[in-house]
């Protein structure tokens, strides 16, 4: 395991310890938001789906944009025509802010997906509390036993679960495990690369009833239609777009791709 992802796992355990101690006092003051389906916005198989991300930061590309306010640019994504939108929660090494999701979920109409480093029960609540519609589970850093109970409580609070794999071995685990949508992420997580040919390469092991997402390197009209024809579902794009001049042209960009390529 890189020492990056150590030092983030390290420091989201004390926040989980730290949640744990709190929760009682806290979980009920806020009322949740009726849970969108993210599944059904993603799953559609007409042209490809865009899940466009909210990343102010990350360990790799250290800051990406000025952290600021989410609903501006959850609301260009809209416009735009994104299926979806990927908010990164984590605060110290992305730049995120929890306490923004649920003024960013009143300000569209489409699903969220939060992105953290879940490893206990407790922050699928909160995730469900503060209004997200799903999240995402990282099946290389959670046990098998662990990966299996959060995926049942994300179902029995109706949200989704987005579980994303790197390898072969992450992948029969989050089949096994019941997870119906799977993130094919080709970051390595150990050596923190990205290698776009992660997705070619597994794509053919995922079972054909499953929604398959792509994730990470993906930034062009050509990586959609080559992304179209091995049937990936959705794809979710965070470093191109917060980088871009002009974010909504290149969600706009990228689902036209997808449509040229559909049926």
């Amino acid at each position: 395991m890189h020492s990056r992802l150590k030092k983030i796992l390290a420091y989201k355990q004390k926040e989980v310890e730290a949640l744990k101690k709190r929760w009682a006092d806290t979980a009920g003051s806020r009322v949740p938001a009726p849970v969108r389906d993210f599944k059904g916005a993603i799953g559609s198989r007409d042209g490809m789906n865009v899940i466009a991300e909210i990343k102010f930061a990350s360990p790799s590309a250290g800051r990406i944009r000025q952290p600021g306010d989410p609903v501006p640019i959850g609301r260009i994504y809209e416009d735009a025509g994104a299926a979806a939108i990927s908010f990164i929660t984590d605060k110290r090494f992305f730049g995120g802010d929890l306490e923004q999701l649920p003024a960013l979920k009143k300000a569209v109409f489409l699903p969220i997906l939060r992105k953290d480093f879940i490893l206990d029960p407790c922050q699928v609540t909160e995730t469900f509390v503060y209004g997200a519609d799903a999240v995402l589970l990282i099946a290389g850093i959670l046990a098998q036993g662990r990966l299996r109970e959060l995926l049942n409580i994300t179902k029995d609070l109706g949200m989704t679960a987005l579980t994303e794999v790197h390898d072969g071995h992450d992948l029969e685990r989050a089949i096994e495990a019941g997870a119906d949508m799977i993130g094919i992420n080709n970051r390595d997580l150990n050596a923190f690369s990205v290698d776009p040919g992660n997705t070619f390469a597994l794509a053919p092991l995922v079972p054909g009833d499953r929604v398959l997402v792509s994730e990470s390197g993906i930034s062009s009209a050509e990586d959609i239609r080559k992304l179209k024809k091995i049937g990936v579902d959705a794809v979710l794009v965070g470093t191109a777009l917060m980088k871009s001049r002009d974010p909504g042209e290149k969600v706009k960009e990228l689902v036209k791709a997808g449509k040229t390529e559909k049926g």
